[in-house]
């Protein structure tokens, strides 16, 4: 943090408490009763001003994790006193400067320092900057998906959209609904003409969108705040520079494409025979995540969208077999069941904000992950695999998460978060009932089965209840919703009809497993 600050510029900034050391990855506006900030993040406290108030938000941001808080000059000696003894750095900014330069100036600091592998990253900004000056207006490059990959340097002509672009790093969504409905994304997918888009919603300003294209495809757009008209010879030199900036998302899409099978290819290998190393330290569990439909590329930009939004921001996820799968940490120091799922009911235990629940990438910040998204989308779930302790262990806990991903898609198991240790006596009675398949090499279950299929009894599942009940008659007959009279009637009927013993526990766990391998 002391480094970020320092080249921030000291004219600026001015660092009251070191906090903790920690990489600093996004910029956040703090906002009135949610979380401040999550691990990796700068939260931003703009109108804060008020020394109780600049005390609870240090507070908010230490309980979510944030790695620091700016406050404007002059900071109160109980804030600074209260910064040092919390996480978060305490960093003040100058009285005369506007939260709006701070923005850009920290955004795009980050932005520039997490550019991807090789120089598109930065030349990126470079024609961001080059098509400002052009237009004399910000400017920001976009791909298709509204996503903002760099941005110009300050400008006084702006607007809030622009802002919530920037530090969101993509459209609003009610900017986006504006766009829509004056069919900006329809014209920028069919055609290279540039598209001018009217003042929207919350003080948006008109925009000259440029389309980004390369051999038919749609590859981005050069978007520009048109506070007044751009004149056309000017227009025309963006539409030349888009050329040139779609050569460079081919390029930063091969790079990127390139990076991230290399990644795959490692963590895939690491998985199957567990020699590679894992860039996090153990130990791990391998986590199976789900509930996304479709196929496995689709399922992996979701889950690779929810781990950064969350703080995961280098995820060790990949696909094998069809799954997706994770490898998070697994802290020691977790108490037993201190995950919000317990046994294979899937519910979770009280929301707490976010950060508090352990490190980006590690199961308890998983388990809040899930918590949070699952309110939006039920159908997201996670299961994982017992702890692997060394590189080796990991395709062990490969297999054990995909035999908890299959008895969820099949039902045996409701959607959540749930672990191996949760759920093992679910995977032992799967693993017998695979083996025993529909080969049933003796006992009473044939006749029985068979005497249902020709008279139309329930012989099979009154046997499975009664022992499903410890032989408990009252037990049996509420649970098949009979009267206590006609459970004994259909137990001396099955005995009339092939020798049942129930006496011997051996007996009745052979019995137990058969009727389990014959429920598909």
């Amino acid at each position: 943090m002391t480094d970020f600050v320092e080249s921030l510029g000291p004219g600026l900034f001015r660092l009251v408490a070191a906090g903790r050391d920690t990489q600093v990855y996004d910029v956040v506006l703090a906002e009135p009763g949610e979380a401040a900030g999550r691990p990796g993040e700068i939260v931003l406290g703009a109108g804060v001003t008020d020394p109780a108030e600049a005390v609870a938000l240090l507070e908010r941001a230490d309980a979510a994790g944030a790695t620091g808080v700016v406050l404007k000059a002059p900071i109160a000696p109980e804030v600074a006193e209260a910064a040092d003894r919390l996480a978060p750095a305490l960093v003040e900014l100058q009285r005369e400067t506007s939260w709006t330069h701070v923005i850009w100036l920290v955004r795009a600091a980050i932005d520039r320092a997490h550019a991807p592998p090789g120089e598109s990253g930065d030349d990126l900004f470079a024609l961001a900057d080059a098509a400002a000056e052009i237009a004399d207006a910000p400017v920001t490059l976009e791909d298709a998906r509204s996503r903002v990959l760099a941005y110009s340097g300050l400008q006084d002509s702006t607007d809030p959209a622009r802002v919530s672009t920037i530090v969101g790093r993509r459209v609003p969504p009610q900017v986006i609904a504006h766009l829509r409905a004056c069919g900006v994304f329809r014209r920028l997918a069919r055609s290279s003409d540039p598209v001018l888009v009217p003042g929207g919603p919350d003080g948006m300003l008109p925009r000259l969108v440029i389309p980004v294209r390369a051999g038919g495809e749609w590859l981005g757009s050069i978007w520009v705040v048109a506070r007044t008209p751009i004149p056309p010879d000017r227009v025309e030199r963006l539409t030349d520079l888009a050329t040139v900036v779609a050569l460079h998302l081919l390029r930063l899409r091969a790079e990127t494409g390139v990076a991230r099978r290399a990644s795959a290819d490692q963590l895939r290998a690491a998985l199957r025979d567990g020699t590679p190393p894992v860039p996090a330290q153990p130990p791990w569990r391998v986590v199976a995540l789900g509930g996304e439909t479709g196929d496995v590329r689709r399922r992996l930009d979701l889950w690779e969208a929810i781990t950064h939004r969350f703080g995961w921001h280098r995820p060790l996820i990949t696909d094998l077999d069809d799954t997706l799968f994770a490898v998070v940490t697994d802290p020691p120091s977790r108490p037993r069941g201190s995950h919000g799922t317990h046994g294979p009911q899937g519910t979770h235990g009280p929301q707490g904000s976010h950060g508090s629940h352990g490190d980006a990438g590690s199961m308890p910040w998983l388990d809040d992950v899930l918590t949070r998204v699952r309110i939006h989308n039920p159908a997201l779930h996670a299961v994982a695999g017992g702890v692997a302790r060394t590189s080796a262990d990991l395709p062990r806990s490969r297999s054990e998460a995909a035999e908890l991903a299959g008895l969820m898609a099949s039902g045996r198991l409701a959607p959540g978060f749930i672990l191996l240790d949760d759920a093992w006596d679910a995977v032992i009675v799967e693993r017998a009932r695979k083996a025993i398949g529909t080969n049933l090499p003796g006992g009473p279950i044939p006749a029985l089965q068979s005497h249902d299929m020709e008279h139309g009894t329930a012989f099979l599942p009154t046997l499975a209840a009664w022992l499903d009940h410890y032989g408990d008659t009252k037990g049996t007959a509420q649970a098949l919703d009979v009267h206590p009279n006609t459970l004994r009637h259909r137990l001396r009927r099955m005995a009339e009809v092939t020798t049942v013993d129930l006496t011997s526990p051996r007996t009745r766990l052979a019995l137990r497993l058969q009727l389990a391998a014959l429920v598909r």
